[in-house]
């Protein structure tokens, strides 16, 4: 009896060491060696399409949680929506919190509610009220993935396509819990897109949504099995590419690293698939400096994004 208590406290510490271990400092391996060819046809964004964020809420939680290495202190993870007005469309990227964000949290797992705090700023509805931006002129919602935190708006912008590719609709209508809110949504208009276009950027496929190359889709799955990346070209001349949780803080792609194992387990669908376009989103950072990677979560990022534009503008 004693030799098997021994063992057990053996066991939970070698465990406990485990865990603790995987929240140490860990660059994922990067092959400098590898070509890196990204032969694309120049964008060509109409003078009048505009790019800006809506910050639609927050979550307070720790650093260490986001990526190896990351520091104990409390760090802003924004809840936040992209929006481009094109002139063929308004395109919305991932819906951030909607007004009822307090009741949608059940679906978050329970560990995850302990460790954080969430903070509802304006829903994204109401701040396109207030840029009289009507829902019924929004041409769709694009979302990088269908976890809790994206798709919590669309409780707001019933009746709006919601544009999905079909991995992604598949692991809504699954018995996945982490996409669990979207199926308690109910039917929302689903538009089904797929890629139909050439490699871009180092992905294997693409879906050029007005067909300029101003905002270009790529299949990024791992996080979920439908996650994108949504790259947006403005007339400006600047670019972004919208990652959505590949990585939640900026660290995560400037290093890479990857999430501490505990993280990994309660969000990432498949790890080894996060990780390997991890790698290739931090190459293509090296490779085009104009471009800026934009964490769905990092609001540092995200301020860096033009506001939305308002009525009074």
């Amino acid at each position: 009896m004693r030799g098997s208590v021994w063992a057990l406290v053996v066991v939970a510490g070698l465990g406990g060491g485990a865990l603790l271990w995987s929240f140490a400092p860990s660059a994922l391996p990067v092959s400098i060696e590898a070509p890196l060819t990204f032969p694309i046809t120049a964008p060509q964004p109409p003078p009048a399409m505009r790019v800006g964020v809506l910050h639609a809420g927050r979550m307070l939680s720790r650093g260490l949680f986001a990526y190896r290495g990351g520091d104990a202190g409390e760090r802003v993870f924004g809840m936040d929506a992209v929006i481009v007005e094109h002139p063929r469309g308004t395109l919305l990227f991932d819906a951030g919190f909607g007004r009822r964000v307090h009741e949608h949290a059940h679906t978050l797992p329970w560990l995850m509610r302990r460790l954080s705090r969430i903070e509802a700023e304006t829903p994204v509805v109401d701040q396109l009220a207030g840029a009289s931006i009507a829902i019924e002129s929004i041409k769709g919602v694009v979302l990088t993935h269908a976890h809790w935190d994206h798709v919590s708006g669309l409780d707001d912008l019933r009746g709006v396509p919601v544009w999905i590719n079909r991995a992604e609709l598949d692991f809504i209508r699954g018995t996945d819990p982490a996409a669990r809110l979207a199926r308690e949504l109910g039917d929302l208009d689903y538009h089904l897109y797929a890629f139909d276009g050439p490699p871009y950027w180092g992905f294997a496929a693409s879906h050029d949504v007005f067909g300029d190359g101003s905002v270009v889709l790529v299949p990024a799955g791992g996080h979920t099995p439908g996650s994108v990346i949504a790259f947006i070209h403005a007339p400006d001349g600047r670019s972004y590419a919208l990652i959505g949780d590949l990585a939640w803080q900026r660290e995560g792609v400037d290093i890479p690293a990857e999430r501490p194992w505990l993280a990994r387990r309660l969000v990432d669908g498949d790890e080894a698939g996060v990780r390997e376009v991890l790698v290739r989103v931090h190459l293509l950072q090296r490779a085009v400096p104009q471009l800026l990677v934009v964490p769905a979560h990092d609001r540092r990022v995200m301020e860096r994004l033009p506001p939305a534009r308002r009525d009074d503008a």
